[in-house]
């Protein structure tokens, strides 16, 4: 089917915009892939270190250009919930591609940091720049030219976009991504919520606390809640670079196995020594980048993607701006509730239908281009499907059915939760920010306060705690950019300024931080840009001054003189105390380079 018009004209000027940059961007690929099996072009000396370790029978195939050989890159640790189960994959995949006629071999491991973790420590300052430290790391390991393919074992916030970021730089290359999948249910997210709520209020202790968390992360596999993690899940598959049906099968699992192995034998398939050749940088187009946005869109996805999808794109000559995203939003109707714009988690949205459920509602109306490739070999209609077990421990797949399994959960593309997307962009004259919608009321969707500023999150949780801010106001959090402290997550401010709003007052917040898929229920315009450290206007702020924050009209304003707001000088605060601890000395470098982050707030583009 067709795309949808307006998918196609928003398509045809992201194209057209990036017409200089993706043909010099696929001149490279092009030129990288026609040089041939990579290991002919190294000397005896580079290929004896390279396959030293390997048995005399491999070092045979691999001295040739008879045997694609796969390089696996790994975020494993044993610390991340969602990444533990990967420290058996490599011996699995090196099975499955002894048995498809190739090799694998581990080419190398990049960091993997959890931000539930880090959240409003020192380490989350790192959070950000990760993704592009995952990218390098990435490229270190494809640097030794050993491989005919790659595939990547990453789950996470920052570390499925660092992939893409190396997958596409190293564009010559076939790249299948390979999950892990999501931990089975523990305590539902709404009751996790409310004693949140609970604690930050002092009506429960920290003993409490601790107890309703450690039920709701409870073991191997992704958080259940529809936050960056299980959003880049998504994106792998509904761009292409999954197997269909792979997102969210739990870890442990037969079904979770079988796919690694297909996935395996998928990326030895489509080499250059095969008759089905698919270089990723040549496969992910502007069409593929626009399926990853009406996904979002349609699934009520996490915030992040507003910079990580930027900068992916970016990684291989796609221009991809707000713009685009903003005007995708107004025609791509919300189609999932899963927690924080649901009470559901992502095993209820997979059973319920799961990705190939909405594949394919979004494709009757022409919403996704089924014209794209994808690692399967086939277009987007084939994931479409519902995946299981088959017989001997293989895949088996069959047309996704017709009617949701959970109306509540999953709606038809006839009856959506929400007419447009979960997301929006607001501009104005303090800048341009990035709103989520899916799970803020609509009479929360226009809000007009007084702001009370803040330099930091610790600020504002004082004064949340002193008894100050019982009353209507806009929360102005500020000089937490990229350029100030590495753009942390703010998550410690959702649980006051829920309270508040609980309590009848009307509050908002603004900031030039992030606060990722975990944004709930109350109207938060974040990632502003210009941010504060840069002179952005939202350093002119004072408190009092009145704030109007609409996501109806997609505009951000401080109610102020024009003459006099402008007069103002910025302020400026000591960002000393951001320099040194828990390793961010050693960013210094990313903070001083880091570009806006309606660019992808990235150090590489």
């Amino acid at each position: 089917m067709s795309a949808d018009s307006r998918i196609a004209a928003i398509t045809a000027r992201i194209v057209e915009r990036s017409r200089p940059t993706r043909e010099r961007y696929l001149e490279r690929v092009r030129a990288a892939a026609n040089q041939g099996v990579a290991r002919t072009v190294l000397s005896c000396g580079n290929l004896a270190h390279g396959f030293a370790v390997c048995s005399p029978a491999e070092k045979q195939a691999l001295s040739g250009d008879r045997v694609p050989n796969l390089g696996i890159i790994t975020a494993y640790n044993d610390m991340l919930s969602a990444h533990q189960p990967f420290e058996t994959y490599p011996a699995i995949i090196r099975q499955a591609a002894q048995e498809a006629g190739g090799i694998a071999q581990v080419a190398g491991g990049v960091p993997a940091m959890c931000d539930g973790v880090t959240q409003g420590q020192p380490g989350m300052e790192l959070s950000l720049f990760s993704r592009d430290l995952i990218a390098m790391s990435a490229g270190i390991g494809l640097s030794h030219n050993m491989f005919d393919a790659a595939v990547y074992l990453g789950v996470c916030d920052k570390i499925v976009p660092g992939l893409m970021i190396a997958a596409l730089t190293f564009g010559h290359l076939p790249s299948v991504f390979v999950p892990a999948g999501p931990m089975t249910t523990g305590l539902p997210n709404d009751e996790k919520s409310r004693i949140r709520q609970l604690y930050a209020e002092g009506k429960v202790g920290r003993a409490e606390l601790l107890e309703a968390e450690s039920k709701s992360y409870h073991g191997p596999g992704t958080c259940t809640f529809y936050g960056t993690a299980n959003s880049n899940q998504m994106l792998m598959e509904i761009m292409g670079f999954h197997m269909p049906g792979a997102s969210f099968i739990n870890p442990g699992t037969p079904l979770r196995e079988a796919l690694t192995r297909e996935a395996t034998k998928r990326a030895l398939a489509i080499t250059a020594m095969g008759n089905e050749f698919t270089p990723a940088g040549e496969m992910i187009d502007e069409r593929s980048i626009v399926n990853g946005v009406v996904g979002l869109h349609a699934t009520g996805g996490s915030t992040n993607h507003t910079l990580h999808l930027v900068a992916m794109a970016r990684a291989g000559g796609i221009q991809l701006t707000w713009q685009d995203i903003s005007d995708l939003s107004d025609v791509v109707p919300l189609l999932a509730r899963v927690y924080p714009n649901g009470l559901a988690d992502v095993n209820h949205f997979h059973a319920a239908g799961g990705m190939g459920f909405l594949i394919k509602q979004l494709l009757k109306r022409g919403l996704l281009h089924d014209d794209v490739r994808t690692v399967y070999g086939q277009g987007l209609d084939a994931y479409a499907i519902d995946v299981k077990l088959g017989e001997n421990g293989t895949v088996a797949r069959e047309p996704a059915p017709e009617v949701s399994a959970d109306p509540k959960v999953l709606a038809t593309i006839e009856q959506p939760f929400q007419a447009t997307g979960g997301l929006k962009m607001l501009a104005g004259n303090i800048g341009r920010a990035v709103i989520k919608i899916s799970a803020v009321k609509p009479e929360r969707h226009v809000i007009e306060a007084p702001a009370i500023v803040f330099n930091d999150q610790q600020e504002l949780q004082e004064a949340f705690k002193a008894g100050k801010l019982n009353r209507d106001f806009v929360a102005v959090v500020r000089f937490q950019g990229p350029k100030s402290n590495g753009m942390p997550e703010l998550h410690r401010l959702t649980p006051p300024l829920g309270v508040l709003q609980d309590r009848g007052f009307t509050v908002a917040l603004v900031t030039d931080g992030r606060m990722s898929g975990a944004s709930g229920k109350v109207p938060a315009a974040i990632h502003l840009t210009p941010e504060a450290s840069e002179g952005g206007p939202i350093a002119r702020i004072r408190d009092g001054d009145m704030i109007r924050l609409d996501a109806v009209s997609g505009t951000l304003e401080v109610l102020v003189d024009a003459a006099e707001f402008g007069a103002r000088a910025p302020a400026v605060v000591d960002l000393d105390g951001n320099e040194y601890g828990m390793g961010r000395e050693l960013f210094a470098p990313f903070r001083r380079a880091a570009g806006t982050a309606d660019m992808g707030a990235s150090v590489l583009f």
